[in-house]
């Protein structure tokens, strides 16, 4: 087994050649032809529906050297907080702790949980606080962050904290069904990390 190893370990290497990510779209339009194709052969004097390659616009390419902004954004299911910002690094808050994102990032998903988001430009600092949801950070320098609740961090109210956390403790420990304490739970790890984001 070490000697195998160790042929492997010292053998030249050929080539070396970058992987495709599978985030990458390609940078011109892709026709579908194969259904393009079909659909003429069926229906030949009926124009062909569109399909989602037809709405989806092409992701700018994977520069050769890294840039020097990040490009965010950062939307809600009912508002755009970030569209195309450049900005110098983000901070969020993942489920496996947090993660500062730099241009440059290797492509990655993750999930977000409660916690602090913050957006770095210059010397300005903006954070936010996210319940959750998702954060797609491409190869090419651009980060899509979306959550399903986002408050800026200075329009969060101490006191209800405090009290919504008192409540949502009270809730779980009186809890008879499972519905009832996941739902408390819930409460309790959202005004936690609130408080957390507060305080700390």
């Amino acid at each position: 087994m070490l000697r195998r190893a160790t042929a492997l370990l010292t053998r030249p290497v050929i080539s070396l050649r970058a992987r495709p990510f599978s985030t990458d779209v390609s940078e011109t339009p892709v026709a579908d032809t194969s259904f393009y194709d079909a659909w003429k052969k069926v229906i030949p004097t009926l124009e062909p529906p569109h399909t989602p390659l037809t709405f989806m616009k092409p992701r700018p390419p994977t520069p050769s050297s890294i840039p020097t902004k990040l490009t965010v954004n950062f939307v809600l299911p009912y508002n755009s907080e970030l569209a195309a910002k450049e900005v110098d690094m983000v901070i969020i808050p993942a489920s496996t702790g947090h993660m500062g994102v730099l241009p440059g990032h290797v492509a990655t998903i993750a999930e977000l949980k409660p916690g602090v988001l913050s957006v770095h430009e210059g010397t300005d600092v903006t954070k936010y606080f996210v319940s959750s949801g998702f954060a797609f950070i491409h190869a090419n320098s651009y980060a899509d962050i979306i959550a399903v609740e986002a408050v800026p961090l200075d329009r969060v109210d101490a006191s209800l904290v405090q009290k919504g956390l008192a409540e949502f403790t009270q809730k779980l420990s009186s809890a008879s069904t499972d519905l009832e304490k996941a739902e408390a739970q819930i409460g309790v790890d959202v005004h936690s990390a609130l408080n957390a984001a507060l305080t700390g």
